[in-house]
């Protein structure tokens, strides 16, 4: 019979205590909370490709198998680390139905989202592997259907709103998170790479006329500002959009 497949550290009843049973000879000094806490450091350092048990217990001055005291399987700790660093978010009081306007929160949690994945662009691979069901998610979570919940959308229609402002935030935080990485790993800064960049591409000449709409686009982008302005105003007029399409719907099961 094959095994049957491991769902989630939090859903098995090890995501708030350690895996194994307390006996005399279990590792000194560690807990699960320092553990955790050295592999988000480990990951923002280093990133998730070259992170590994072994490296984590060399930076926690440990055997590997001192750390397998405290979290069954690397996956398990992985689902740790990206529930530690959700509890970053600054989450707006949705509790209170007189208060903000929703159009407001769920900005604020579209940005708040947003700056979490480009702090740490190795939660990006993690929440598309993981339910990310732990207890700083699920507040996070909890949050945004209460905010959808007061568009005036259908119920059968809020898991779309839903999807469609946080999918793209992600999509945008995941590749401006790696542009990041990229410039900081050749030594320059956003700014330099991009102007770098623009000035060695060119449109093959078969191409030039299709082209010329976006090269105007970017012409107005290189006029001024930086290319942390150029992305901030791309995501507001984005959840701008966004906003106004679930306006529209909300407007068109009016009618």
């Amino acid at each position: 019979m094959a095994k049957a497949a491991r769902m989630s550290v939090w859903l098995e009843g090890s995501g708030a205590k350690p895996s194994r049973s307390r006996r005399s000879e279990q590792p000194s000094g560690l807990d699960r909370e320092r553990i955790t806490d050295a592999t988000v450091k480990l990951l923002d350092a280093e990133g998730l490709a070259k992170f590994s048990m072994r490296r984590l217990a060399g930076e926690l001055g440990v055997t590997a198998m001192s750390v397998y005291w405290y979290v069954d399987t690397k996956d398990d700790l992985l689902e740790l680390a990206l529930d530690r660093v959700f509890g970053e978010l600054d989450i707006p009081d949705t509790d209170d139905t007189d208060g903000p306007d929703w159009r407001d929160q769920l900005r604020e949690l579209a940005a708040t989202y947003r700056a979490l994945i480009v702090r740490h662009p190795w939660i990006s691979p993690l929440i598309g592997n993981y339910l990310n069901v732990g207890p700083r998610s699920l507040l996070f979570s909890r949050a945004v259907q209460r905010v959808i919940g007061r568009t005036g959308l259908s119920m059968a229609r809020q898991r779309g709103a839903i999807a469609s402002v946080f999918q793209f935030v992600y999509g945008y935080g995941t590749v401006e998170g790696h542009f990041r990485q990229r410039c900081a790993e050749v030594g320059m800064t956003q700014d330099e790479y991009f102007h770098e960049a623009m000035a060695a591409f060119s449109v093959p000449p078969e191409m030039a006329d299709d082209f010329k709409h976006a090269e105007h686009m970017m012409e107005a982008v290189e006029g001024g500002g930086t290319v942390d302005q150029m992305r901030d105003l791309d995501f507001q007029v984005a959840l701008d959009l966004l906003v106004a399409g679930i306006e529209a719907l909300v407007a068109r099961e009016a009618a």
